[in-house]
């Protein structure tokens, strides 16, 4: 399933600022994607564990980790905030260089994306915004199934990500562009139903 467009008009930043708070949306070159109804409670145990265990990794480094939501501007150049036509929400983000942080969020690519999967956010996740993350210079983007119980993990290899990486979840995953963070899959993996 692909997450429906608000309509085919093209939207900057200035226009997404505008919009009510009870509906979300993220821009991607300038089309506004409806995002999902609030997250399912395994789609929101997933993301936290991983914000968590990486928060902790991260105590007093430079590195600062972000749970959703958090605006990420993507310019395509050097254009001003309000024309930027490409905003997005990820799950969980690090950010190493801090000029890329304001008040608003983060303007720029982050260092590590991750975004769990949904049935009504995969093709979008898997698709359209690894595209979008490889071409903005996102180093590393983990998608997780939660239903599947594996983690896809795209490395940037110059200008692209090389070939996608699987790996069960169990264990523990090693982040590896932030070497002192590895997630533990173990216990979260023991909260999360058996039906899902």
């Amino acid at each position: 399933m692909s997450l429906a467009l608000k309509d085919t008009q093209h939207y900057c930043y200035g226009d997404y600022l505008a919009w009510p708070d009870d509906t979300r949306y993220e821009l991607i070159d300038g089309q506004a994607y409806a995002m999902s109804p609030v997250p399912d409670l395994t789609h929101q145990d997933v993301a936290g564990e991983i914000y968590l265990q990486v928060r902790l990794a991260l105590k007093g480094k430079p590195c600062r980790v972000f749970i959703a939501p958090v605006d990420v501007r993507l310019p395509k150049h050097d254009e001003a905030d309000q024309q930027i036509d490409t905003v997005v929400q990820p799950d969980v983000l690090v950010v190493c260089d801090s000029s890329k942080l304001d008040r608003r969020g983060v303007k720029g690519a982050p260092d590590w994306i991750v975004e769990v999967l949904s049935p009504s956010t995969a093709s979008h996740d898997q698709i359209r915004k690894r595209a979008l993350y490889e071409n903005h210079g996102v180093k590393e983007y983990w998608l997780v199934h939660p239903i599947d119980r594996l983690l896809t993990v795209y490395r940037l290899n110059g200008a692209e990500y090389g070939k996608p990486e699987l790996h069960e979840l169990h264990g523990e995953t090693r982040v590896s562009v932030l070497p002192d963070i590895a997630i533990q899959w173990d216990d979260l993996l023991t909260r999360l139903p058996n039906d899902y």
